[in-house]
């Protein structure tokens, strides 16, 4: 972690060389071939990273090359589709530092864009109280402000928000401690009721 915090930072100070513009755009065509045209994810369980704050993208990729976050085998979603399942882990292991920055900025500069799904409206509503309580401090309005730097999560795919829950109740994340404590205290009830309210915001 402390690697990534350095590189981010001196990254932001200092800059760094600038890909060429077909290099990043090539890049970002293969990340879309399973998060969707523009980064706006169309599947349930891949998540929206358009939109996403640069240093949240650029910690999650670093994270991934560590593989030290689930790394499920998933199919390509577009493009050509018969291409081998691979993984984020080894994605990520392909990209150079330079890679990662350019495609973070990249993202950064596009709009998040909600997704239109079903939702139950009484899990959603205990939900917002949970999130109004608990989580609001961190995660602000509703869960979409990416200067919090702190994730996406109004608005993102049901399935995956359901897939990283799981993640960090089985430890296989790894989260903030603060948040562990919160997360301890929440039921399956409230973890699916959160679920509900971050889907309901379209």
């Amino acid at each position: 972690m402390k690697r990534k915090f350095i590189f981010v930072l001196s990254a932001l100070t200092l800059g760094i060389p600038a890909l060429a513009s077909a290099d990043v755009d090539a890049l970002m065509q293969d990340c879309n071939s399973c998060h969707g045209d523009n980064g706006v994810s169309q599947s349930s369980d891949i998540p929206t990273i358009a939109g996403l704050a640069e240093f949240v993208h650029v910690d999650a990729l670093f994270i991934y090359q560590d593989e030290a976050r689930p790394c499920k085998e998933s199919e390509y979603r577009q493009g050509d589709t018969s291409r081998a399942a691979t993984t984020m882990c080894a994605l990520a292991a392909d990209l150079s530092e330079d890679d990662i920055e350019a495609l973070a900025m990249a993202y950064a500069e596009l709009p998040y864009v909600k997704a239109t799904q079903e939702f139950d409206a009484d899990k959603a509503a205990a939900g917002k109280a949970i999130h109004d309580k608990d989580c609001d401090r961190c995660h602000t309005e509703e869960g979409t402000n990416p200067d919090d730097e702190a994730g996406m999560l109004g608005g993102q795919q049901m399935g995956y928000l359901r897939d990283t829950f799981a993640a960090y109740a089985d430890g296989s994340r790894e989260q903030p401690g603060k948040m562990q404590q919160k997360l301890d205290a929440l039921s399956a009830d409230d973890i699916e009721a959160l679920v509900h309210y971050y889907g309901s915001v379209q």
